[in-house]
């Protein structure tokens, strides 16, 4: 039985809600946790395959190898990938920043903005409370559902989607995690891994057919204002598709100008049968 990770995120939601409500079986286990653990638990072969953080596939892809289809990505905004900062990014030059432990990408994409769109380095530290550090007027990156608590909270301004500052600079898509599997699990069991993606496809497109289902279920995990939850899923991108593939590369090359990754790894998945 293979062994599956999920984020522990409302914007896992669109894929997940079809195995929490029944409506789709999934063949194996899941795990639910933040990216940054999901990386860790595939690497050490924990975990068989799992959502994980894009630049932790981009470190390791002679693990890793990229499954079909499913992405979490943004074309422009982002919404739960921010900075908080009552500068603007490019007046960041020798800022303390507060960043999450909870996540790669949006650390590395942080990086790559400020060091090659804006021309500043500031000094990451760690925090596990980045949204008090923002509240305490202090620079923080922050994801997942806190960054949503922030949109929420501060002053719009303050207040940096860090999707869209991309979007701007690139014109691409972002892509934030990948869906993998570890190269010997493929290798030994690639029709569990087939099966196990066919679930995967099939919860996702009960999701887009359900979406009312989807909504309650991200309102009953974390209650937000009415309507929020349908325009949040619809600024995310869940299809890893040419245009988030292109995105992805360009991430890559951006990472491998900084020295953050040691080349630019595919960003063509492995070939499988994808069951409509």
């Amino acid at each position: 039985m293979l062994r599956s990770g999920r984020i522990v995120y409302t914007n896992d939601l669109p894929v997940y809600t079809a195995f929490d409500e029944g409506a789709v079986r999934f063949p194996g286990a899941l795990v639910a946790d933040v990216p940054s653990n999901l990386n860790a638990m595939l690497l050490a072969g924990k975990l068989d395959l799992s959502p994980i953080s894009a630049v932790a596939y981009g470190e390791h892809p002679d693990v890793f190898a990229l499954l079909p289809e499913l992405c979490i990505g943004s074309r422009r905004d982002v919404w739960s990938v921010v900075c908080v900062s009552r500068l603007p990014l490019a007046e960041l030059d020798g800022a303390t920043i507060a960043v999450t432990r909870e996540s790669a990408s949006g650390r590395a994409l942080l990086r790559v903005l400020l060091e090659l769109r804006y021309g500043v380095r500031a000094n990451f530290v760690a925090s596990d409370d980045p949204f008090a550090e923002a509240a305490a007027g202090r620079p923080a990156l922050l994801i997942g559902d806190r960054a949503i608590d922030a949109q929420q909270t501060f002053t719009p301004a303050h207040v940096h989607d860090l999707g869209r500052h991309w979007h701007d600079w690139t014109g691409c898509d972002m892509v934030y995690a990948v869906w993998a599997v570890r190269r010997d699990v493929l290798a030994s069991d690639r029709d569990e891994v087939q099966h196990a993606l066919d679930a995967l496809c099939e919860a996702q497109r009960w999701g887009v057919a359900n979406p009312e289902r989807v909504l309650a279920a991200a309102q009953a995990v974390h209650a937000r204002p009415a309507g929020f939850y349908a325009s949040y899923y619809a600024t995310l991108n869940f299809s890893f598709d040419a245009p988030a593939r292109a995105g992805l590369r360009r991430f890559f090359e951006e990472l491998r100008s900084l020295g953050a990754i040691a080349g630019i790894p595919p960003v063509e998945p492995e070939a499988f049968v994808v069951h409509h």
